[in-house]
């Protein structure tokens, strides 16, 4: 059931990429990425709600948000900073990179992954995980020569560094994550990550962008941002529920979460016409071959 889980999170987590693309092409990153943490708030409020005011309604489903403690709250907020570090830097990266590119180096994250579960979690890799591990690498080799096409220097490009910089972030918050849904409730994680989120990007939004609104990139609003939020909302909620069982796997579930790139790259051609296709595509079927070998190496 996990698994079926992931890859569903996998879907929306491609969809929320190609509409993440979409909302900051152009625009201002940081009040774009405000507003996706406050309507991922919103959008699991009525949840906190219901769940206050008529406990017996939701109790014993999925969507019960109970009350955290003081404790709990310090650990979700930790998970808040790493997260919103991911997203940072993530979201200038997409905002001056094609999707072509971006998308295969998110997908790297379940080799960090499955590195942090070597020395964090004790986890010993065979030899069909080593092979994608090696293959990931020579993938990751491949699309720094197809970037250079593009005029794309994976030494020099500082979008580039930031876009591997969320990469490792996000890998930590993988890692943070298995520990946190195997303690505390995976819904109240999510809504109060979010909430704690919101909170930072707005001392960011004021302090850092408000001021200088006027000599950086305008602020535009989009419909995609909104749709940023339902999916990526939708997929945080199957995926941290797929956590709760105690047979996950991060190493797998996070590997099957970056298949979302198989959409984020459908997405790169069909919506923002990228170049360079043809040699991106070997790279990404590298990718696809690197995550069998994982999953047949934790069979």
């Amino acid at each position: 059931m996990w698994l079926a889980l992931a890859f569903v999170s996998a879907f929306f987590l491609g969809c929320y990429d190609i509409c993440k693309k979409k909302s900051v092409d152009g625009n201002a990153v940081i009040p774009v990425l405000f507003l996706n943490t406050l309507f991922c708030s919103l959008l699991l409020l009525p949840l906190v709600l219901i769940s206050k005011v008529s406990p017996d309604t939701l109790s014993g489903t999925i969507g019960y948000v109970p009350s955290v403690s003081l404790e709990t709250h310090g650990y979700i907020f930790i998970k808040s900073v790493i997260v919103l570090t991911s997203w940072i830097f993530g979201y200038f990266a997409i905002k001056h990179l094609p999707l072509t590119i971006t998308g295969p180096i998110n997908a790297t994250r379940p080799v960090m992954t499955l590195l942090g579960a070597l020395f964090i979690f004790g986890e010993r890799l065979n030899l069909f995980q080593w092979i994608g591990v090696i293959i990931t690498i020579i993938s990751f080799f491949l699309l720094s020569l197809s970037g250079k096409k593009e005029g794309i220097s994976f030494h020099k490009n500082k979008w580039i560094f930031f876009m591997v910089l969320a990469s490792v972030a996000g890998a930590v918050s993988g890692l943070y994550d298995k520990f946190l849904m195997q303690q505390f409730s995976s819904t109240a994680v999510q809504y109060w990550f979010n909430t704690y989120q919101c909170l930072l990007m707005l001392i960011v939004l004021l302090t850092l962008w408000y001021p200088k609104r006027e000599k950086t990139t305008p602020f535009k609003w989009k419909w995609s941002i909104i749709l940023v939020s339902v999916f990526l909302t939708i997929a945080d909620f199957v995926y941290f529920y797929a956590l709760t069982d105690s047979d996950a796997m991060i190493s797998i579930v996070s590997m099957v979460r970056r298949s979302s790139v198989l959409v984020s790259f459908a997405g790169g051609v069909l919506f923002f016409h990228e170049k360079n296709l043809k040699g991106k595509a070997i790279d990404l079927v590298l990718i696809i071959v690197a995550m069998f070998f994982l999953y047949l190496g934790t069979k």
